[in-house]
């Protein structure tokens, strides 16, 4: 059985019962077991290698304990023990945490976690399909990722507030072009369920890795932050997937909610997508200097990223259109970015890669701390050969970003390879000053681009029906007077 088809049953189990109430409880439910399947898997492995390893929670409450016997404890029995006893001794784990911080990344994992299921004999049935995936196959486990994210992307098409996920080529460009190396700090500042740490983290291990020490290094490589219960529970279990023991430097939490003055990280290379078109809850604006105080999300966060950057380090950061065109706060952010940063690359992506969350057209923004930027390099992501927009089905692939691949060069010489195409043109800062800081630059080397946005169209569609109300005006007004000379002539005839 293909492990699509087992979630697919869990989800239809779940249906059945009356605690479970819509998408996202359902994700909820699943993913605090899945947690605990993969976490034990970990655990048997950790054993294996390890000489006089102690587990970190009651052996009791390891999954192979309650969970793997079919024929284990079911109906209320089973109920009773996972409300009372596993989600009790898990968000308040003492003793052993001390001696293994795995301990540490199960009670923060439970912190906000629930079990809305309150049928016992379903829950038995959901377990009971969970135990078809072997996690410690590493085939299952790869292809559990593509699983993964394919449920995060049914909850998702319901995004809000600015939560969307990021296409995975999108992710693999950025990280690509970024190519983190082996002990560089890597950080996700609003890390959602992973996927830039995850893709990150590969990227290192098949370029970087070649002993154990190296391995044990990368471990220590990888940072995020996320608000969400349900994204860092997520975010935690893909970084376990992906053979992380220790996922400890994932926080659950709000990266805005600390002065920014506080901040003393200095981290080599952020690769994110923050959240855009939301706005923070009061006070936390306070945390910023007076000059840059704002509510929008998108501008604290790149705020964040340059004031945490190393020098010589380095960003990619997925920004919406109007981060470039925004006036008042952003106008200051955009300055101090060029000031501090080498703002040396914008690659313009073209509209729906995002479908089907949002239509809003972004950007991803390339920059290096430490030198002042002298000219932006603008990219035009091209739609393929054939494809007039992206949706579920046919989404962005990676094998797209080839020309800017090619075209790229090297930051060393100044990227002093690169032309000017019909897709990449060159601004001085001097240009931009000028423009106030207005990065909305439009291709030079394109003709009028056809918009689809719906407000625009709709603008057009009103026009063209008030010209085409004229245009009927003066036809009947036309055919009128013709007709009218026609009968006159005719009178005069006779």
């Amino acid at each position: 059985m293909s492990i699509s088809s087992v979630i697919k049953s869990i989800q239809d189990i779940m249906r059945k019962d009356a605690g479970v109430d819509g998408d996202a409880q359902r994700l909820g439910q699943m993913s605090w077991l899945l947690f605990l399947k993969v976490f034990d898997a970990q655990e048997e492995e950790l054993e294996l290698e390890l000489d006089d390893y102690k587990t970190p929670i009651p052996e009791k409450l390891l999954w192979r304990n309650w969970a793997t016997d079919s024929q284990g404890i079911t109906g209320d029995e089973l109920l009773d023990f996972v409300n009372d006893e596993l989600f009790y001794s898990l968000k308040n784990l003492t003793a052993p945490i001390d001696l293994n911080p795995r301990g540490h990344v199960v009670r923060e994992a439970f912190s906000d976690a629930f079990n809305y299921m309150k049928n016992g004999t379903l829950l038995r049935q959901v377990i009971n399909k969970l135990n078809e995936i072997d996690f410690t196959d590493s085939k299952e486990r790869h292809l559990f990722g593509d699983i993964y994210e394919q449920i995060l992307r049914d909850l998702q098409s319901a995004g809000n507030a600015g939560e969307f996920y990021t296409p995975r080529a999108v992710t693999r460009f950025i990280v690509d072009r970024l190519d983190p190396k082996l002990g560089e700090s890597i950080m996700d500042p609003a890390c959602g369920t992973g996927g830039f740490l995850a893709c990150s983290f590969d990227h290192v291990k098949n370029n970087y890795v070649k002993t154990v020490a190296d391995h044990q290094t990368l471990q220590k490589q990888v940072h995020g932050v996320e608000k969400k219960q349900l994204p860092h529970l997520l975010c935690i279990t893909n970084m376990m997937l992906h053979g992380i023991e220790v996922p400890v430097q994932i926080k659950h939490g709000n990266t805005l909610n600390k002065p920014l003055s506080n901040w003393d990280s200095n981290i080599n290379v952020i690769a994110t997508n923050p959240p855009f078109g939301g706005t923070e809850e009061d006070g936390i604006e306070k945390n910023f200097p007076a000059e840059m105080q704002t509510r929008e999300t998108a501008d604290l966060f790149l705020q964040l990223i340059i004031e945490v950057l190393d020098k010589d380090g380095r960003a990619g950061v997925v920004l919406p259109d109007g981060t470039l065109f925004g006036e008042g706060v952003k106008t200051k952010i955009k300055k101090m970015l060029t000031e501090e940063c080498n703002l040396h690359t914008i690659v313009r992506l073209p509209n729906g890669v995002f479908n089907p969350y949002t239509g809003i057209k972004t950007n991803i923004l390339f920059f290096t701390k430490g030198e002042p930027t002298q000219h932006v390099w603008f990219y035009e992501h091209p739609y393929p050969e054939g494809v007039k927009n992206y949706n579920k089905t046919k989404p962005m692939k990676f094998e797209e970003f080839q020309t800017e691949i090619d075209w790229w060069g090297s930051e060393q010489d100044g990227f002093a390879s690169r032309v000017e195409t019909n897709q990449a043109w060159k601004v001085s800062i001097e240009e931009i000053i000028e423009r106030n800081f207005n990065l909305d630059i439009k291709n030079p080397y394109q003709g009028e681009v056809i918009s689809h946005d719906p407000q625009e169209l709709l603008a057009q569609y009103q026009t063209q029906q008030q010209e085409i109300t004229q245009l009927r005006s003066q036809l009947k007004d036309i055919l009128g007077a013709a007709l009218q000379s026609g009968v006159q002539q005719s009178g005069e005839q006779n």
